[in-house]
């Protein structure tokens, strides 16, 4: 069995989550404004839910599926949010997705965090692409991957469901060879 890395940033740490961190997964995520921009979050956030998610990657990561790791203070050590890398071994590619508790935004704890995990992608999985998507009401992530040298790819019109509502959303990629 494979451990999870810990990745040292200049003020942050990617490291594995902990099951103490779920009731702080539970207060971040659990914010509307997390689950109304992301794909996945779910809202309400009920209790029990980040221990569940948090019991998940372990095997995700050694069943070659996908990376998840806390974002975390590096000086003070306090949770900021959650980062991943879902990853296809047979395409040697992955997808980023994150998200950054809201009264942590505007810091670039979320361009420093998806930087590192991008490297990590590239340098130690040997990722040949790494793609990413948002929704369209969401810029702010998309300027996240603008930052780490994403290329804009398209829109893929009315792609999602979210909350029975069509979403559309904007795709962004980097090639290993762009990646500097």
């Amino acid at each position: 069995m494979k451990e999870l890395p810990v990745i040292p940033l200049e003020r942050l740490i990617l490291r594995p989550f902990r099951q103490e961190d779920a009731e702080q997964v539970q207060l971040l995520a659990g914010d509307k404004y997390i689950a109304e921009t992301t794909l996945y979050i779910p809202h309400p956030y009920e209790d029990g839910m980040a221990k569940d998610w948090i019991d998940t990657h372990t095997e995700q990561f050694n069943e070659e599926r996908s990376l998840t790791l806390a974002v975390v203070h590096k000086e003070n050590s306090y949770l900021i949010g959650a980062i991943t890398i879902g990853f296809n071994e047979k395409f040697d590619h992955g997808e980023l997705a994150y998200w950054i508790g809201r009264k942590y935004k505007s810091n670039g704890y979320c361009t420093e965090a998806a930087k590192g995990i991008v490297q990590y992608g590239f340098e130690e999985m040997k990722l040949n692409r790494i793609y990413a998507r948002h929704l369209v009401r969401n810029p702010a992530s998309g300027k996240v991957m603008q930052k780490i040298g994403m290329k804009y790819e398209g829109l893929l019109r009315q792609h999602v469901k979210k909350w029975g509502e069509y979403e559309d959303l904007v795709c962004y990629g980097l090639l290993r060879d762009e990646y500097v």
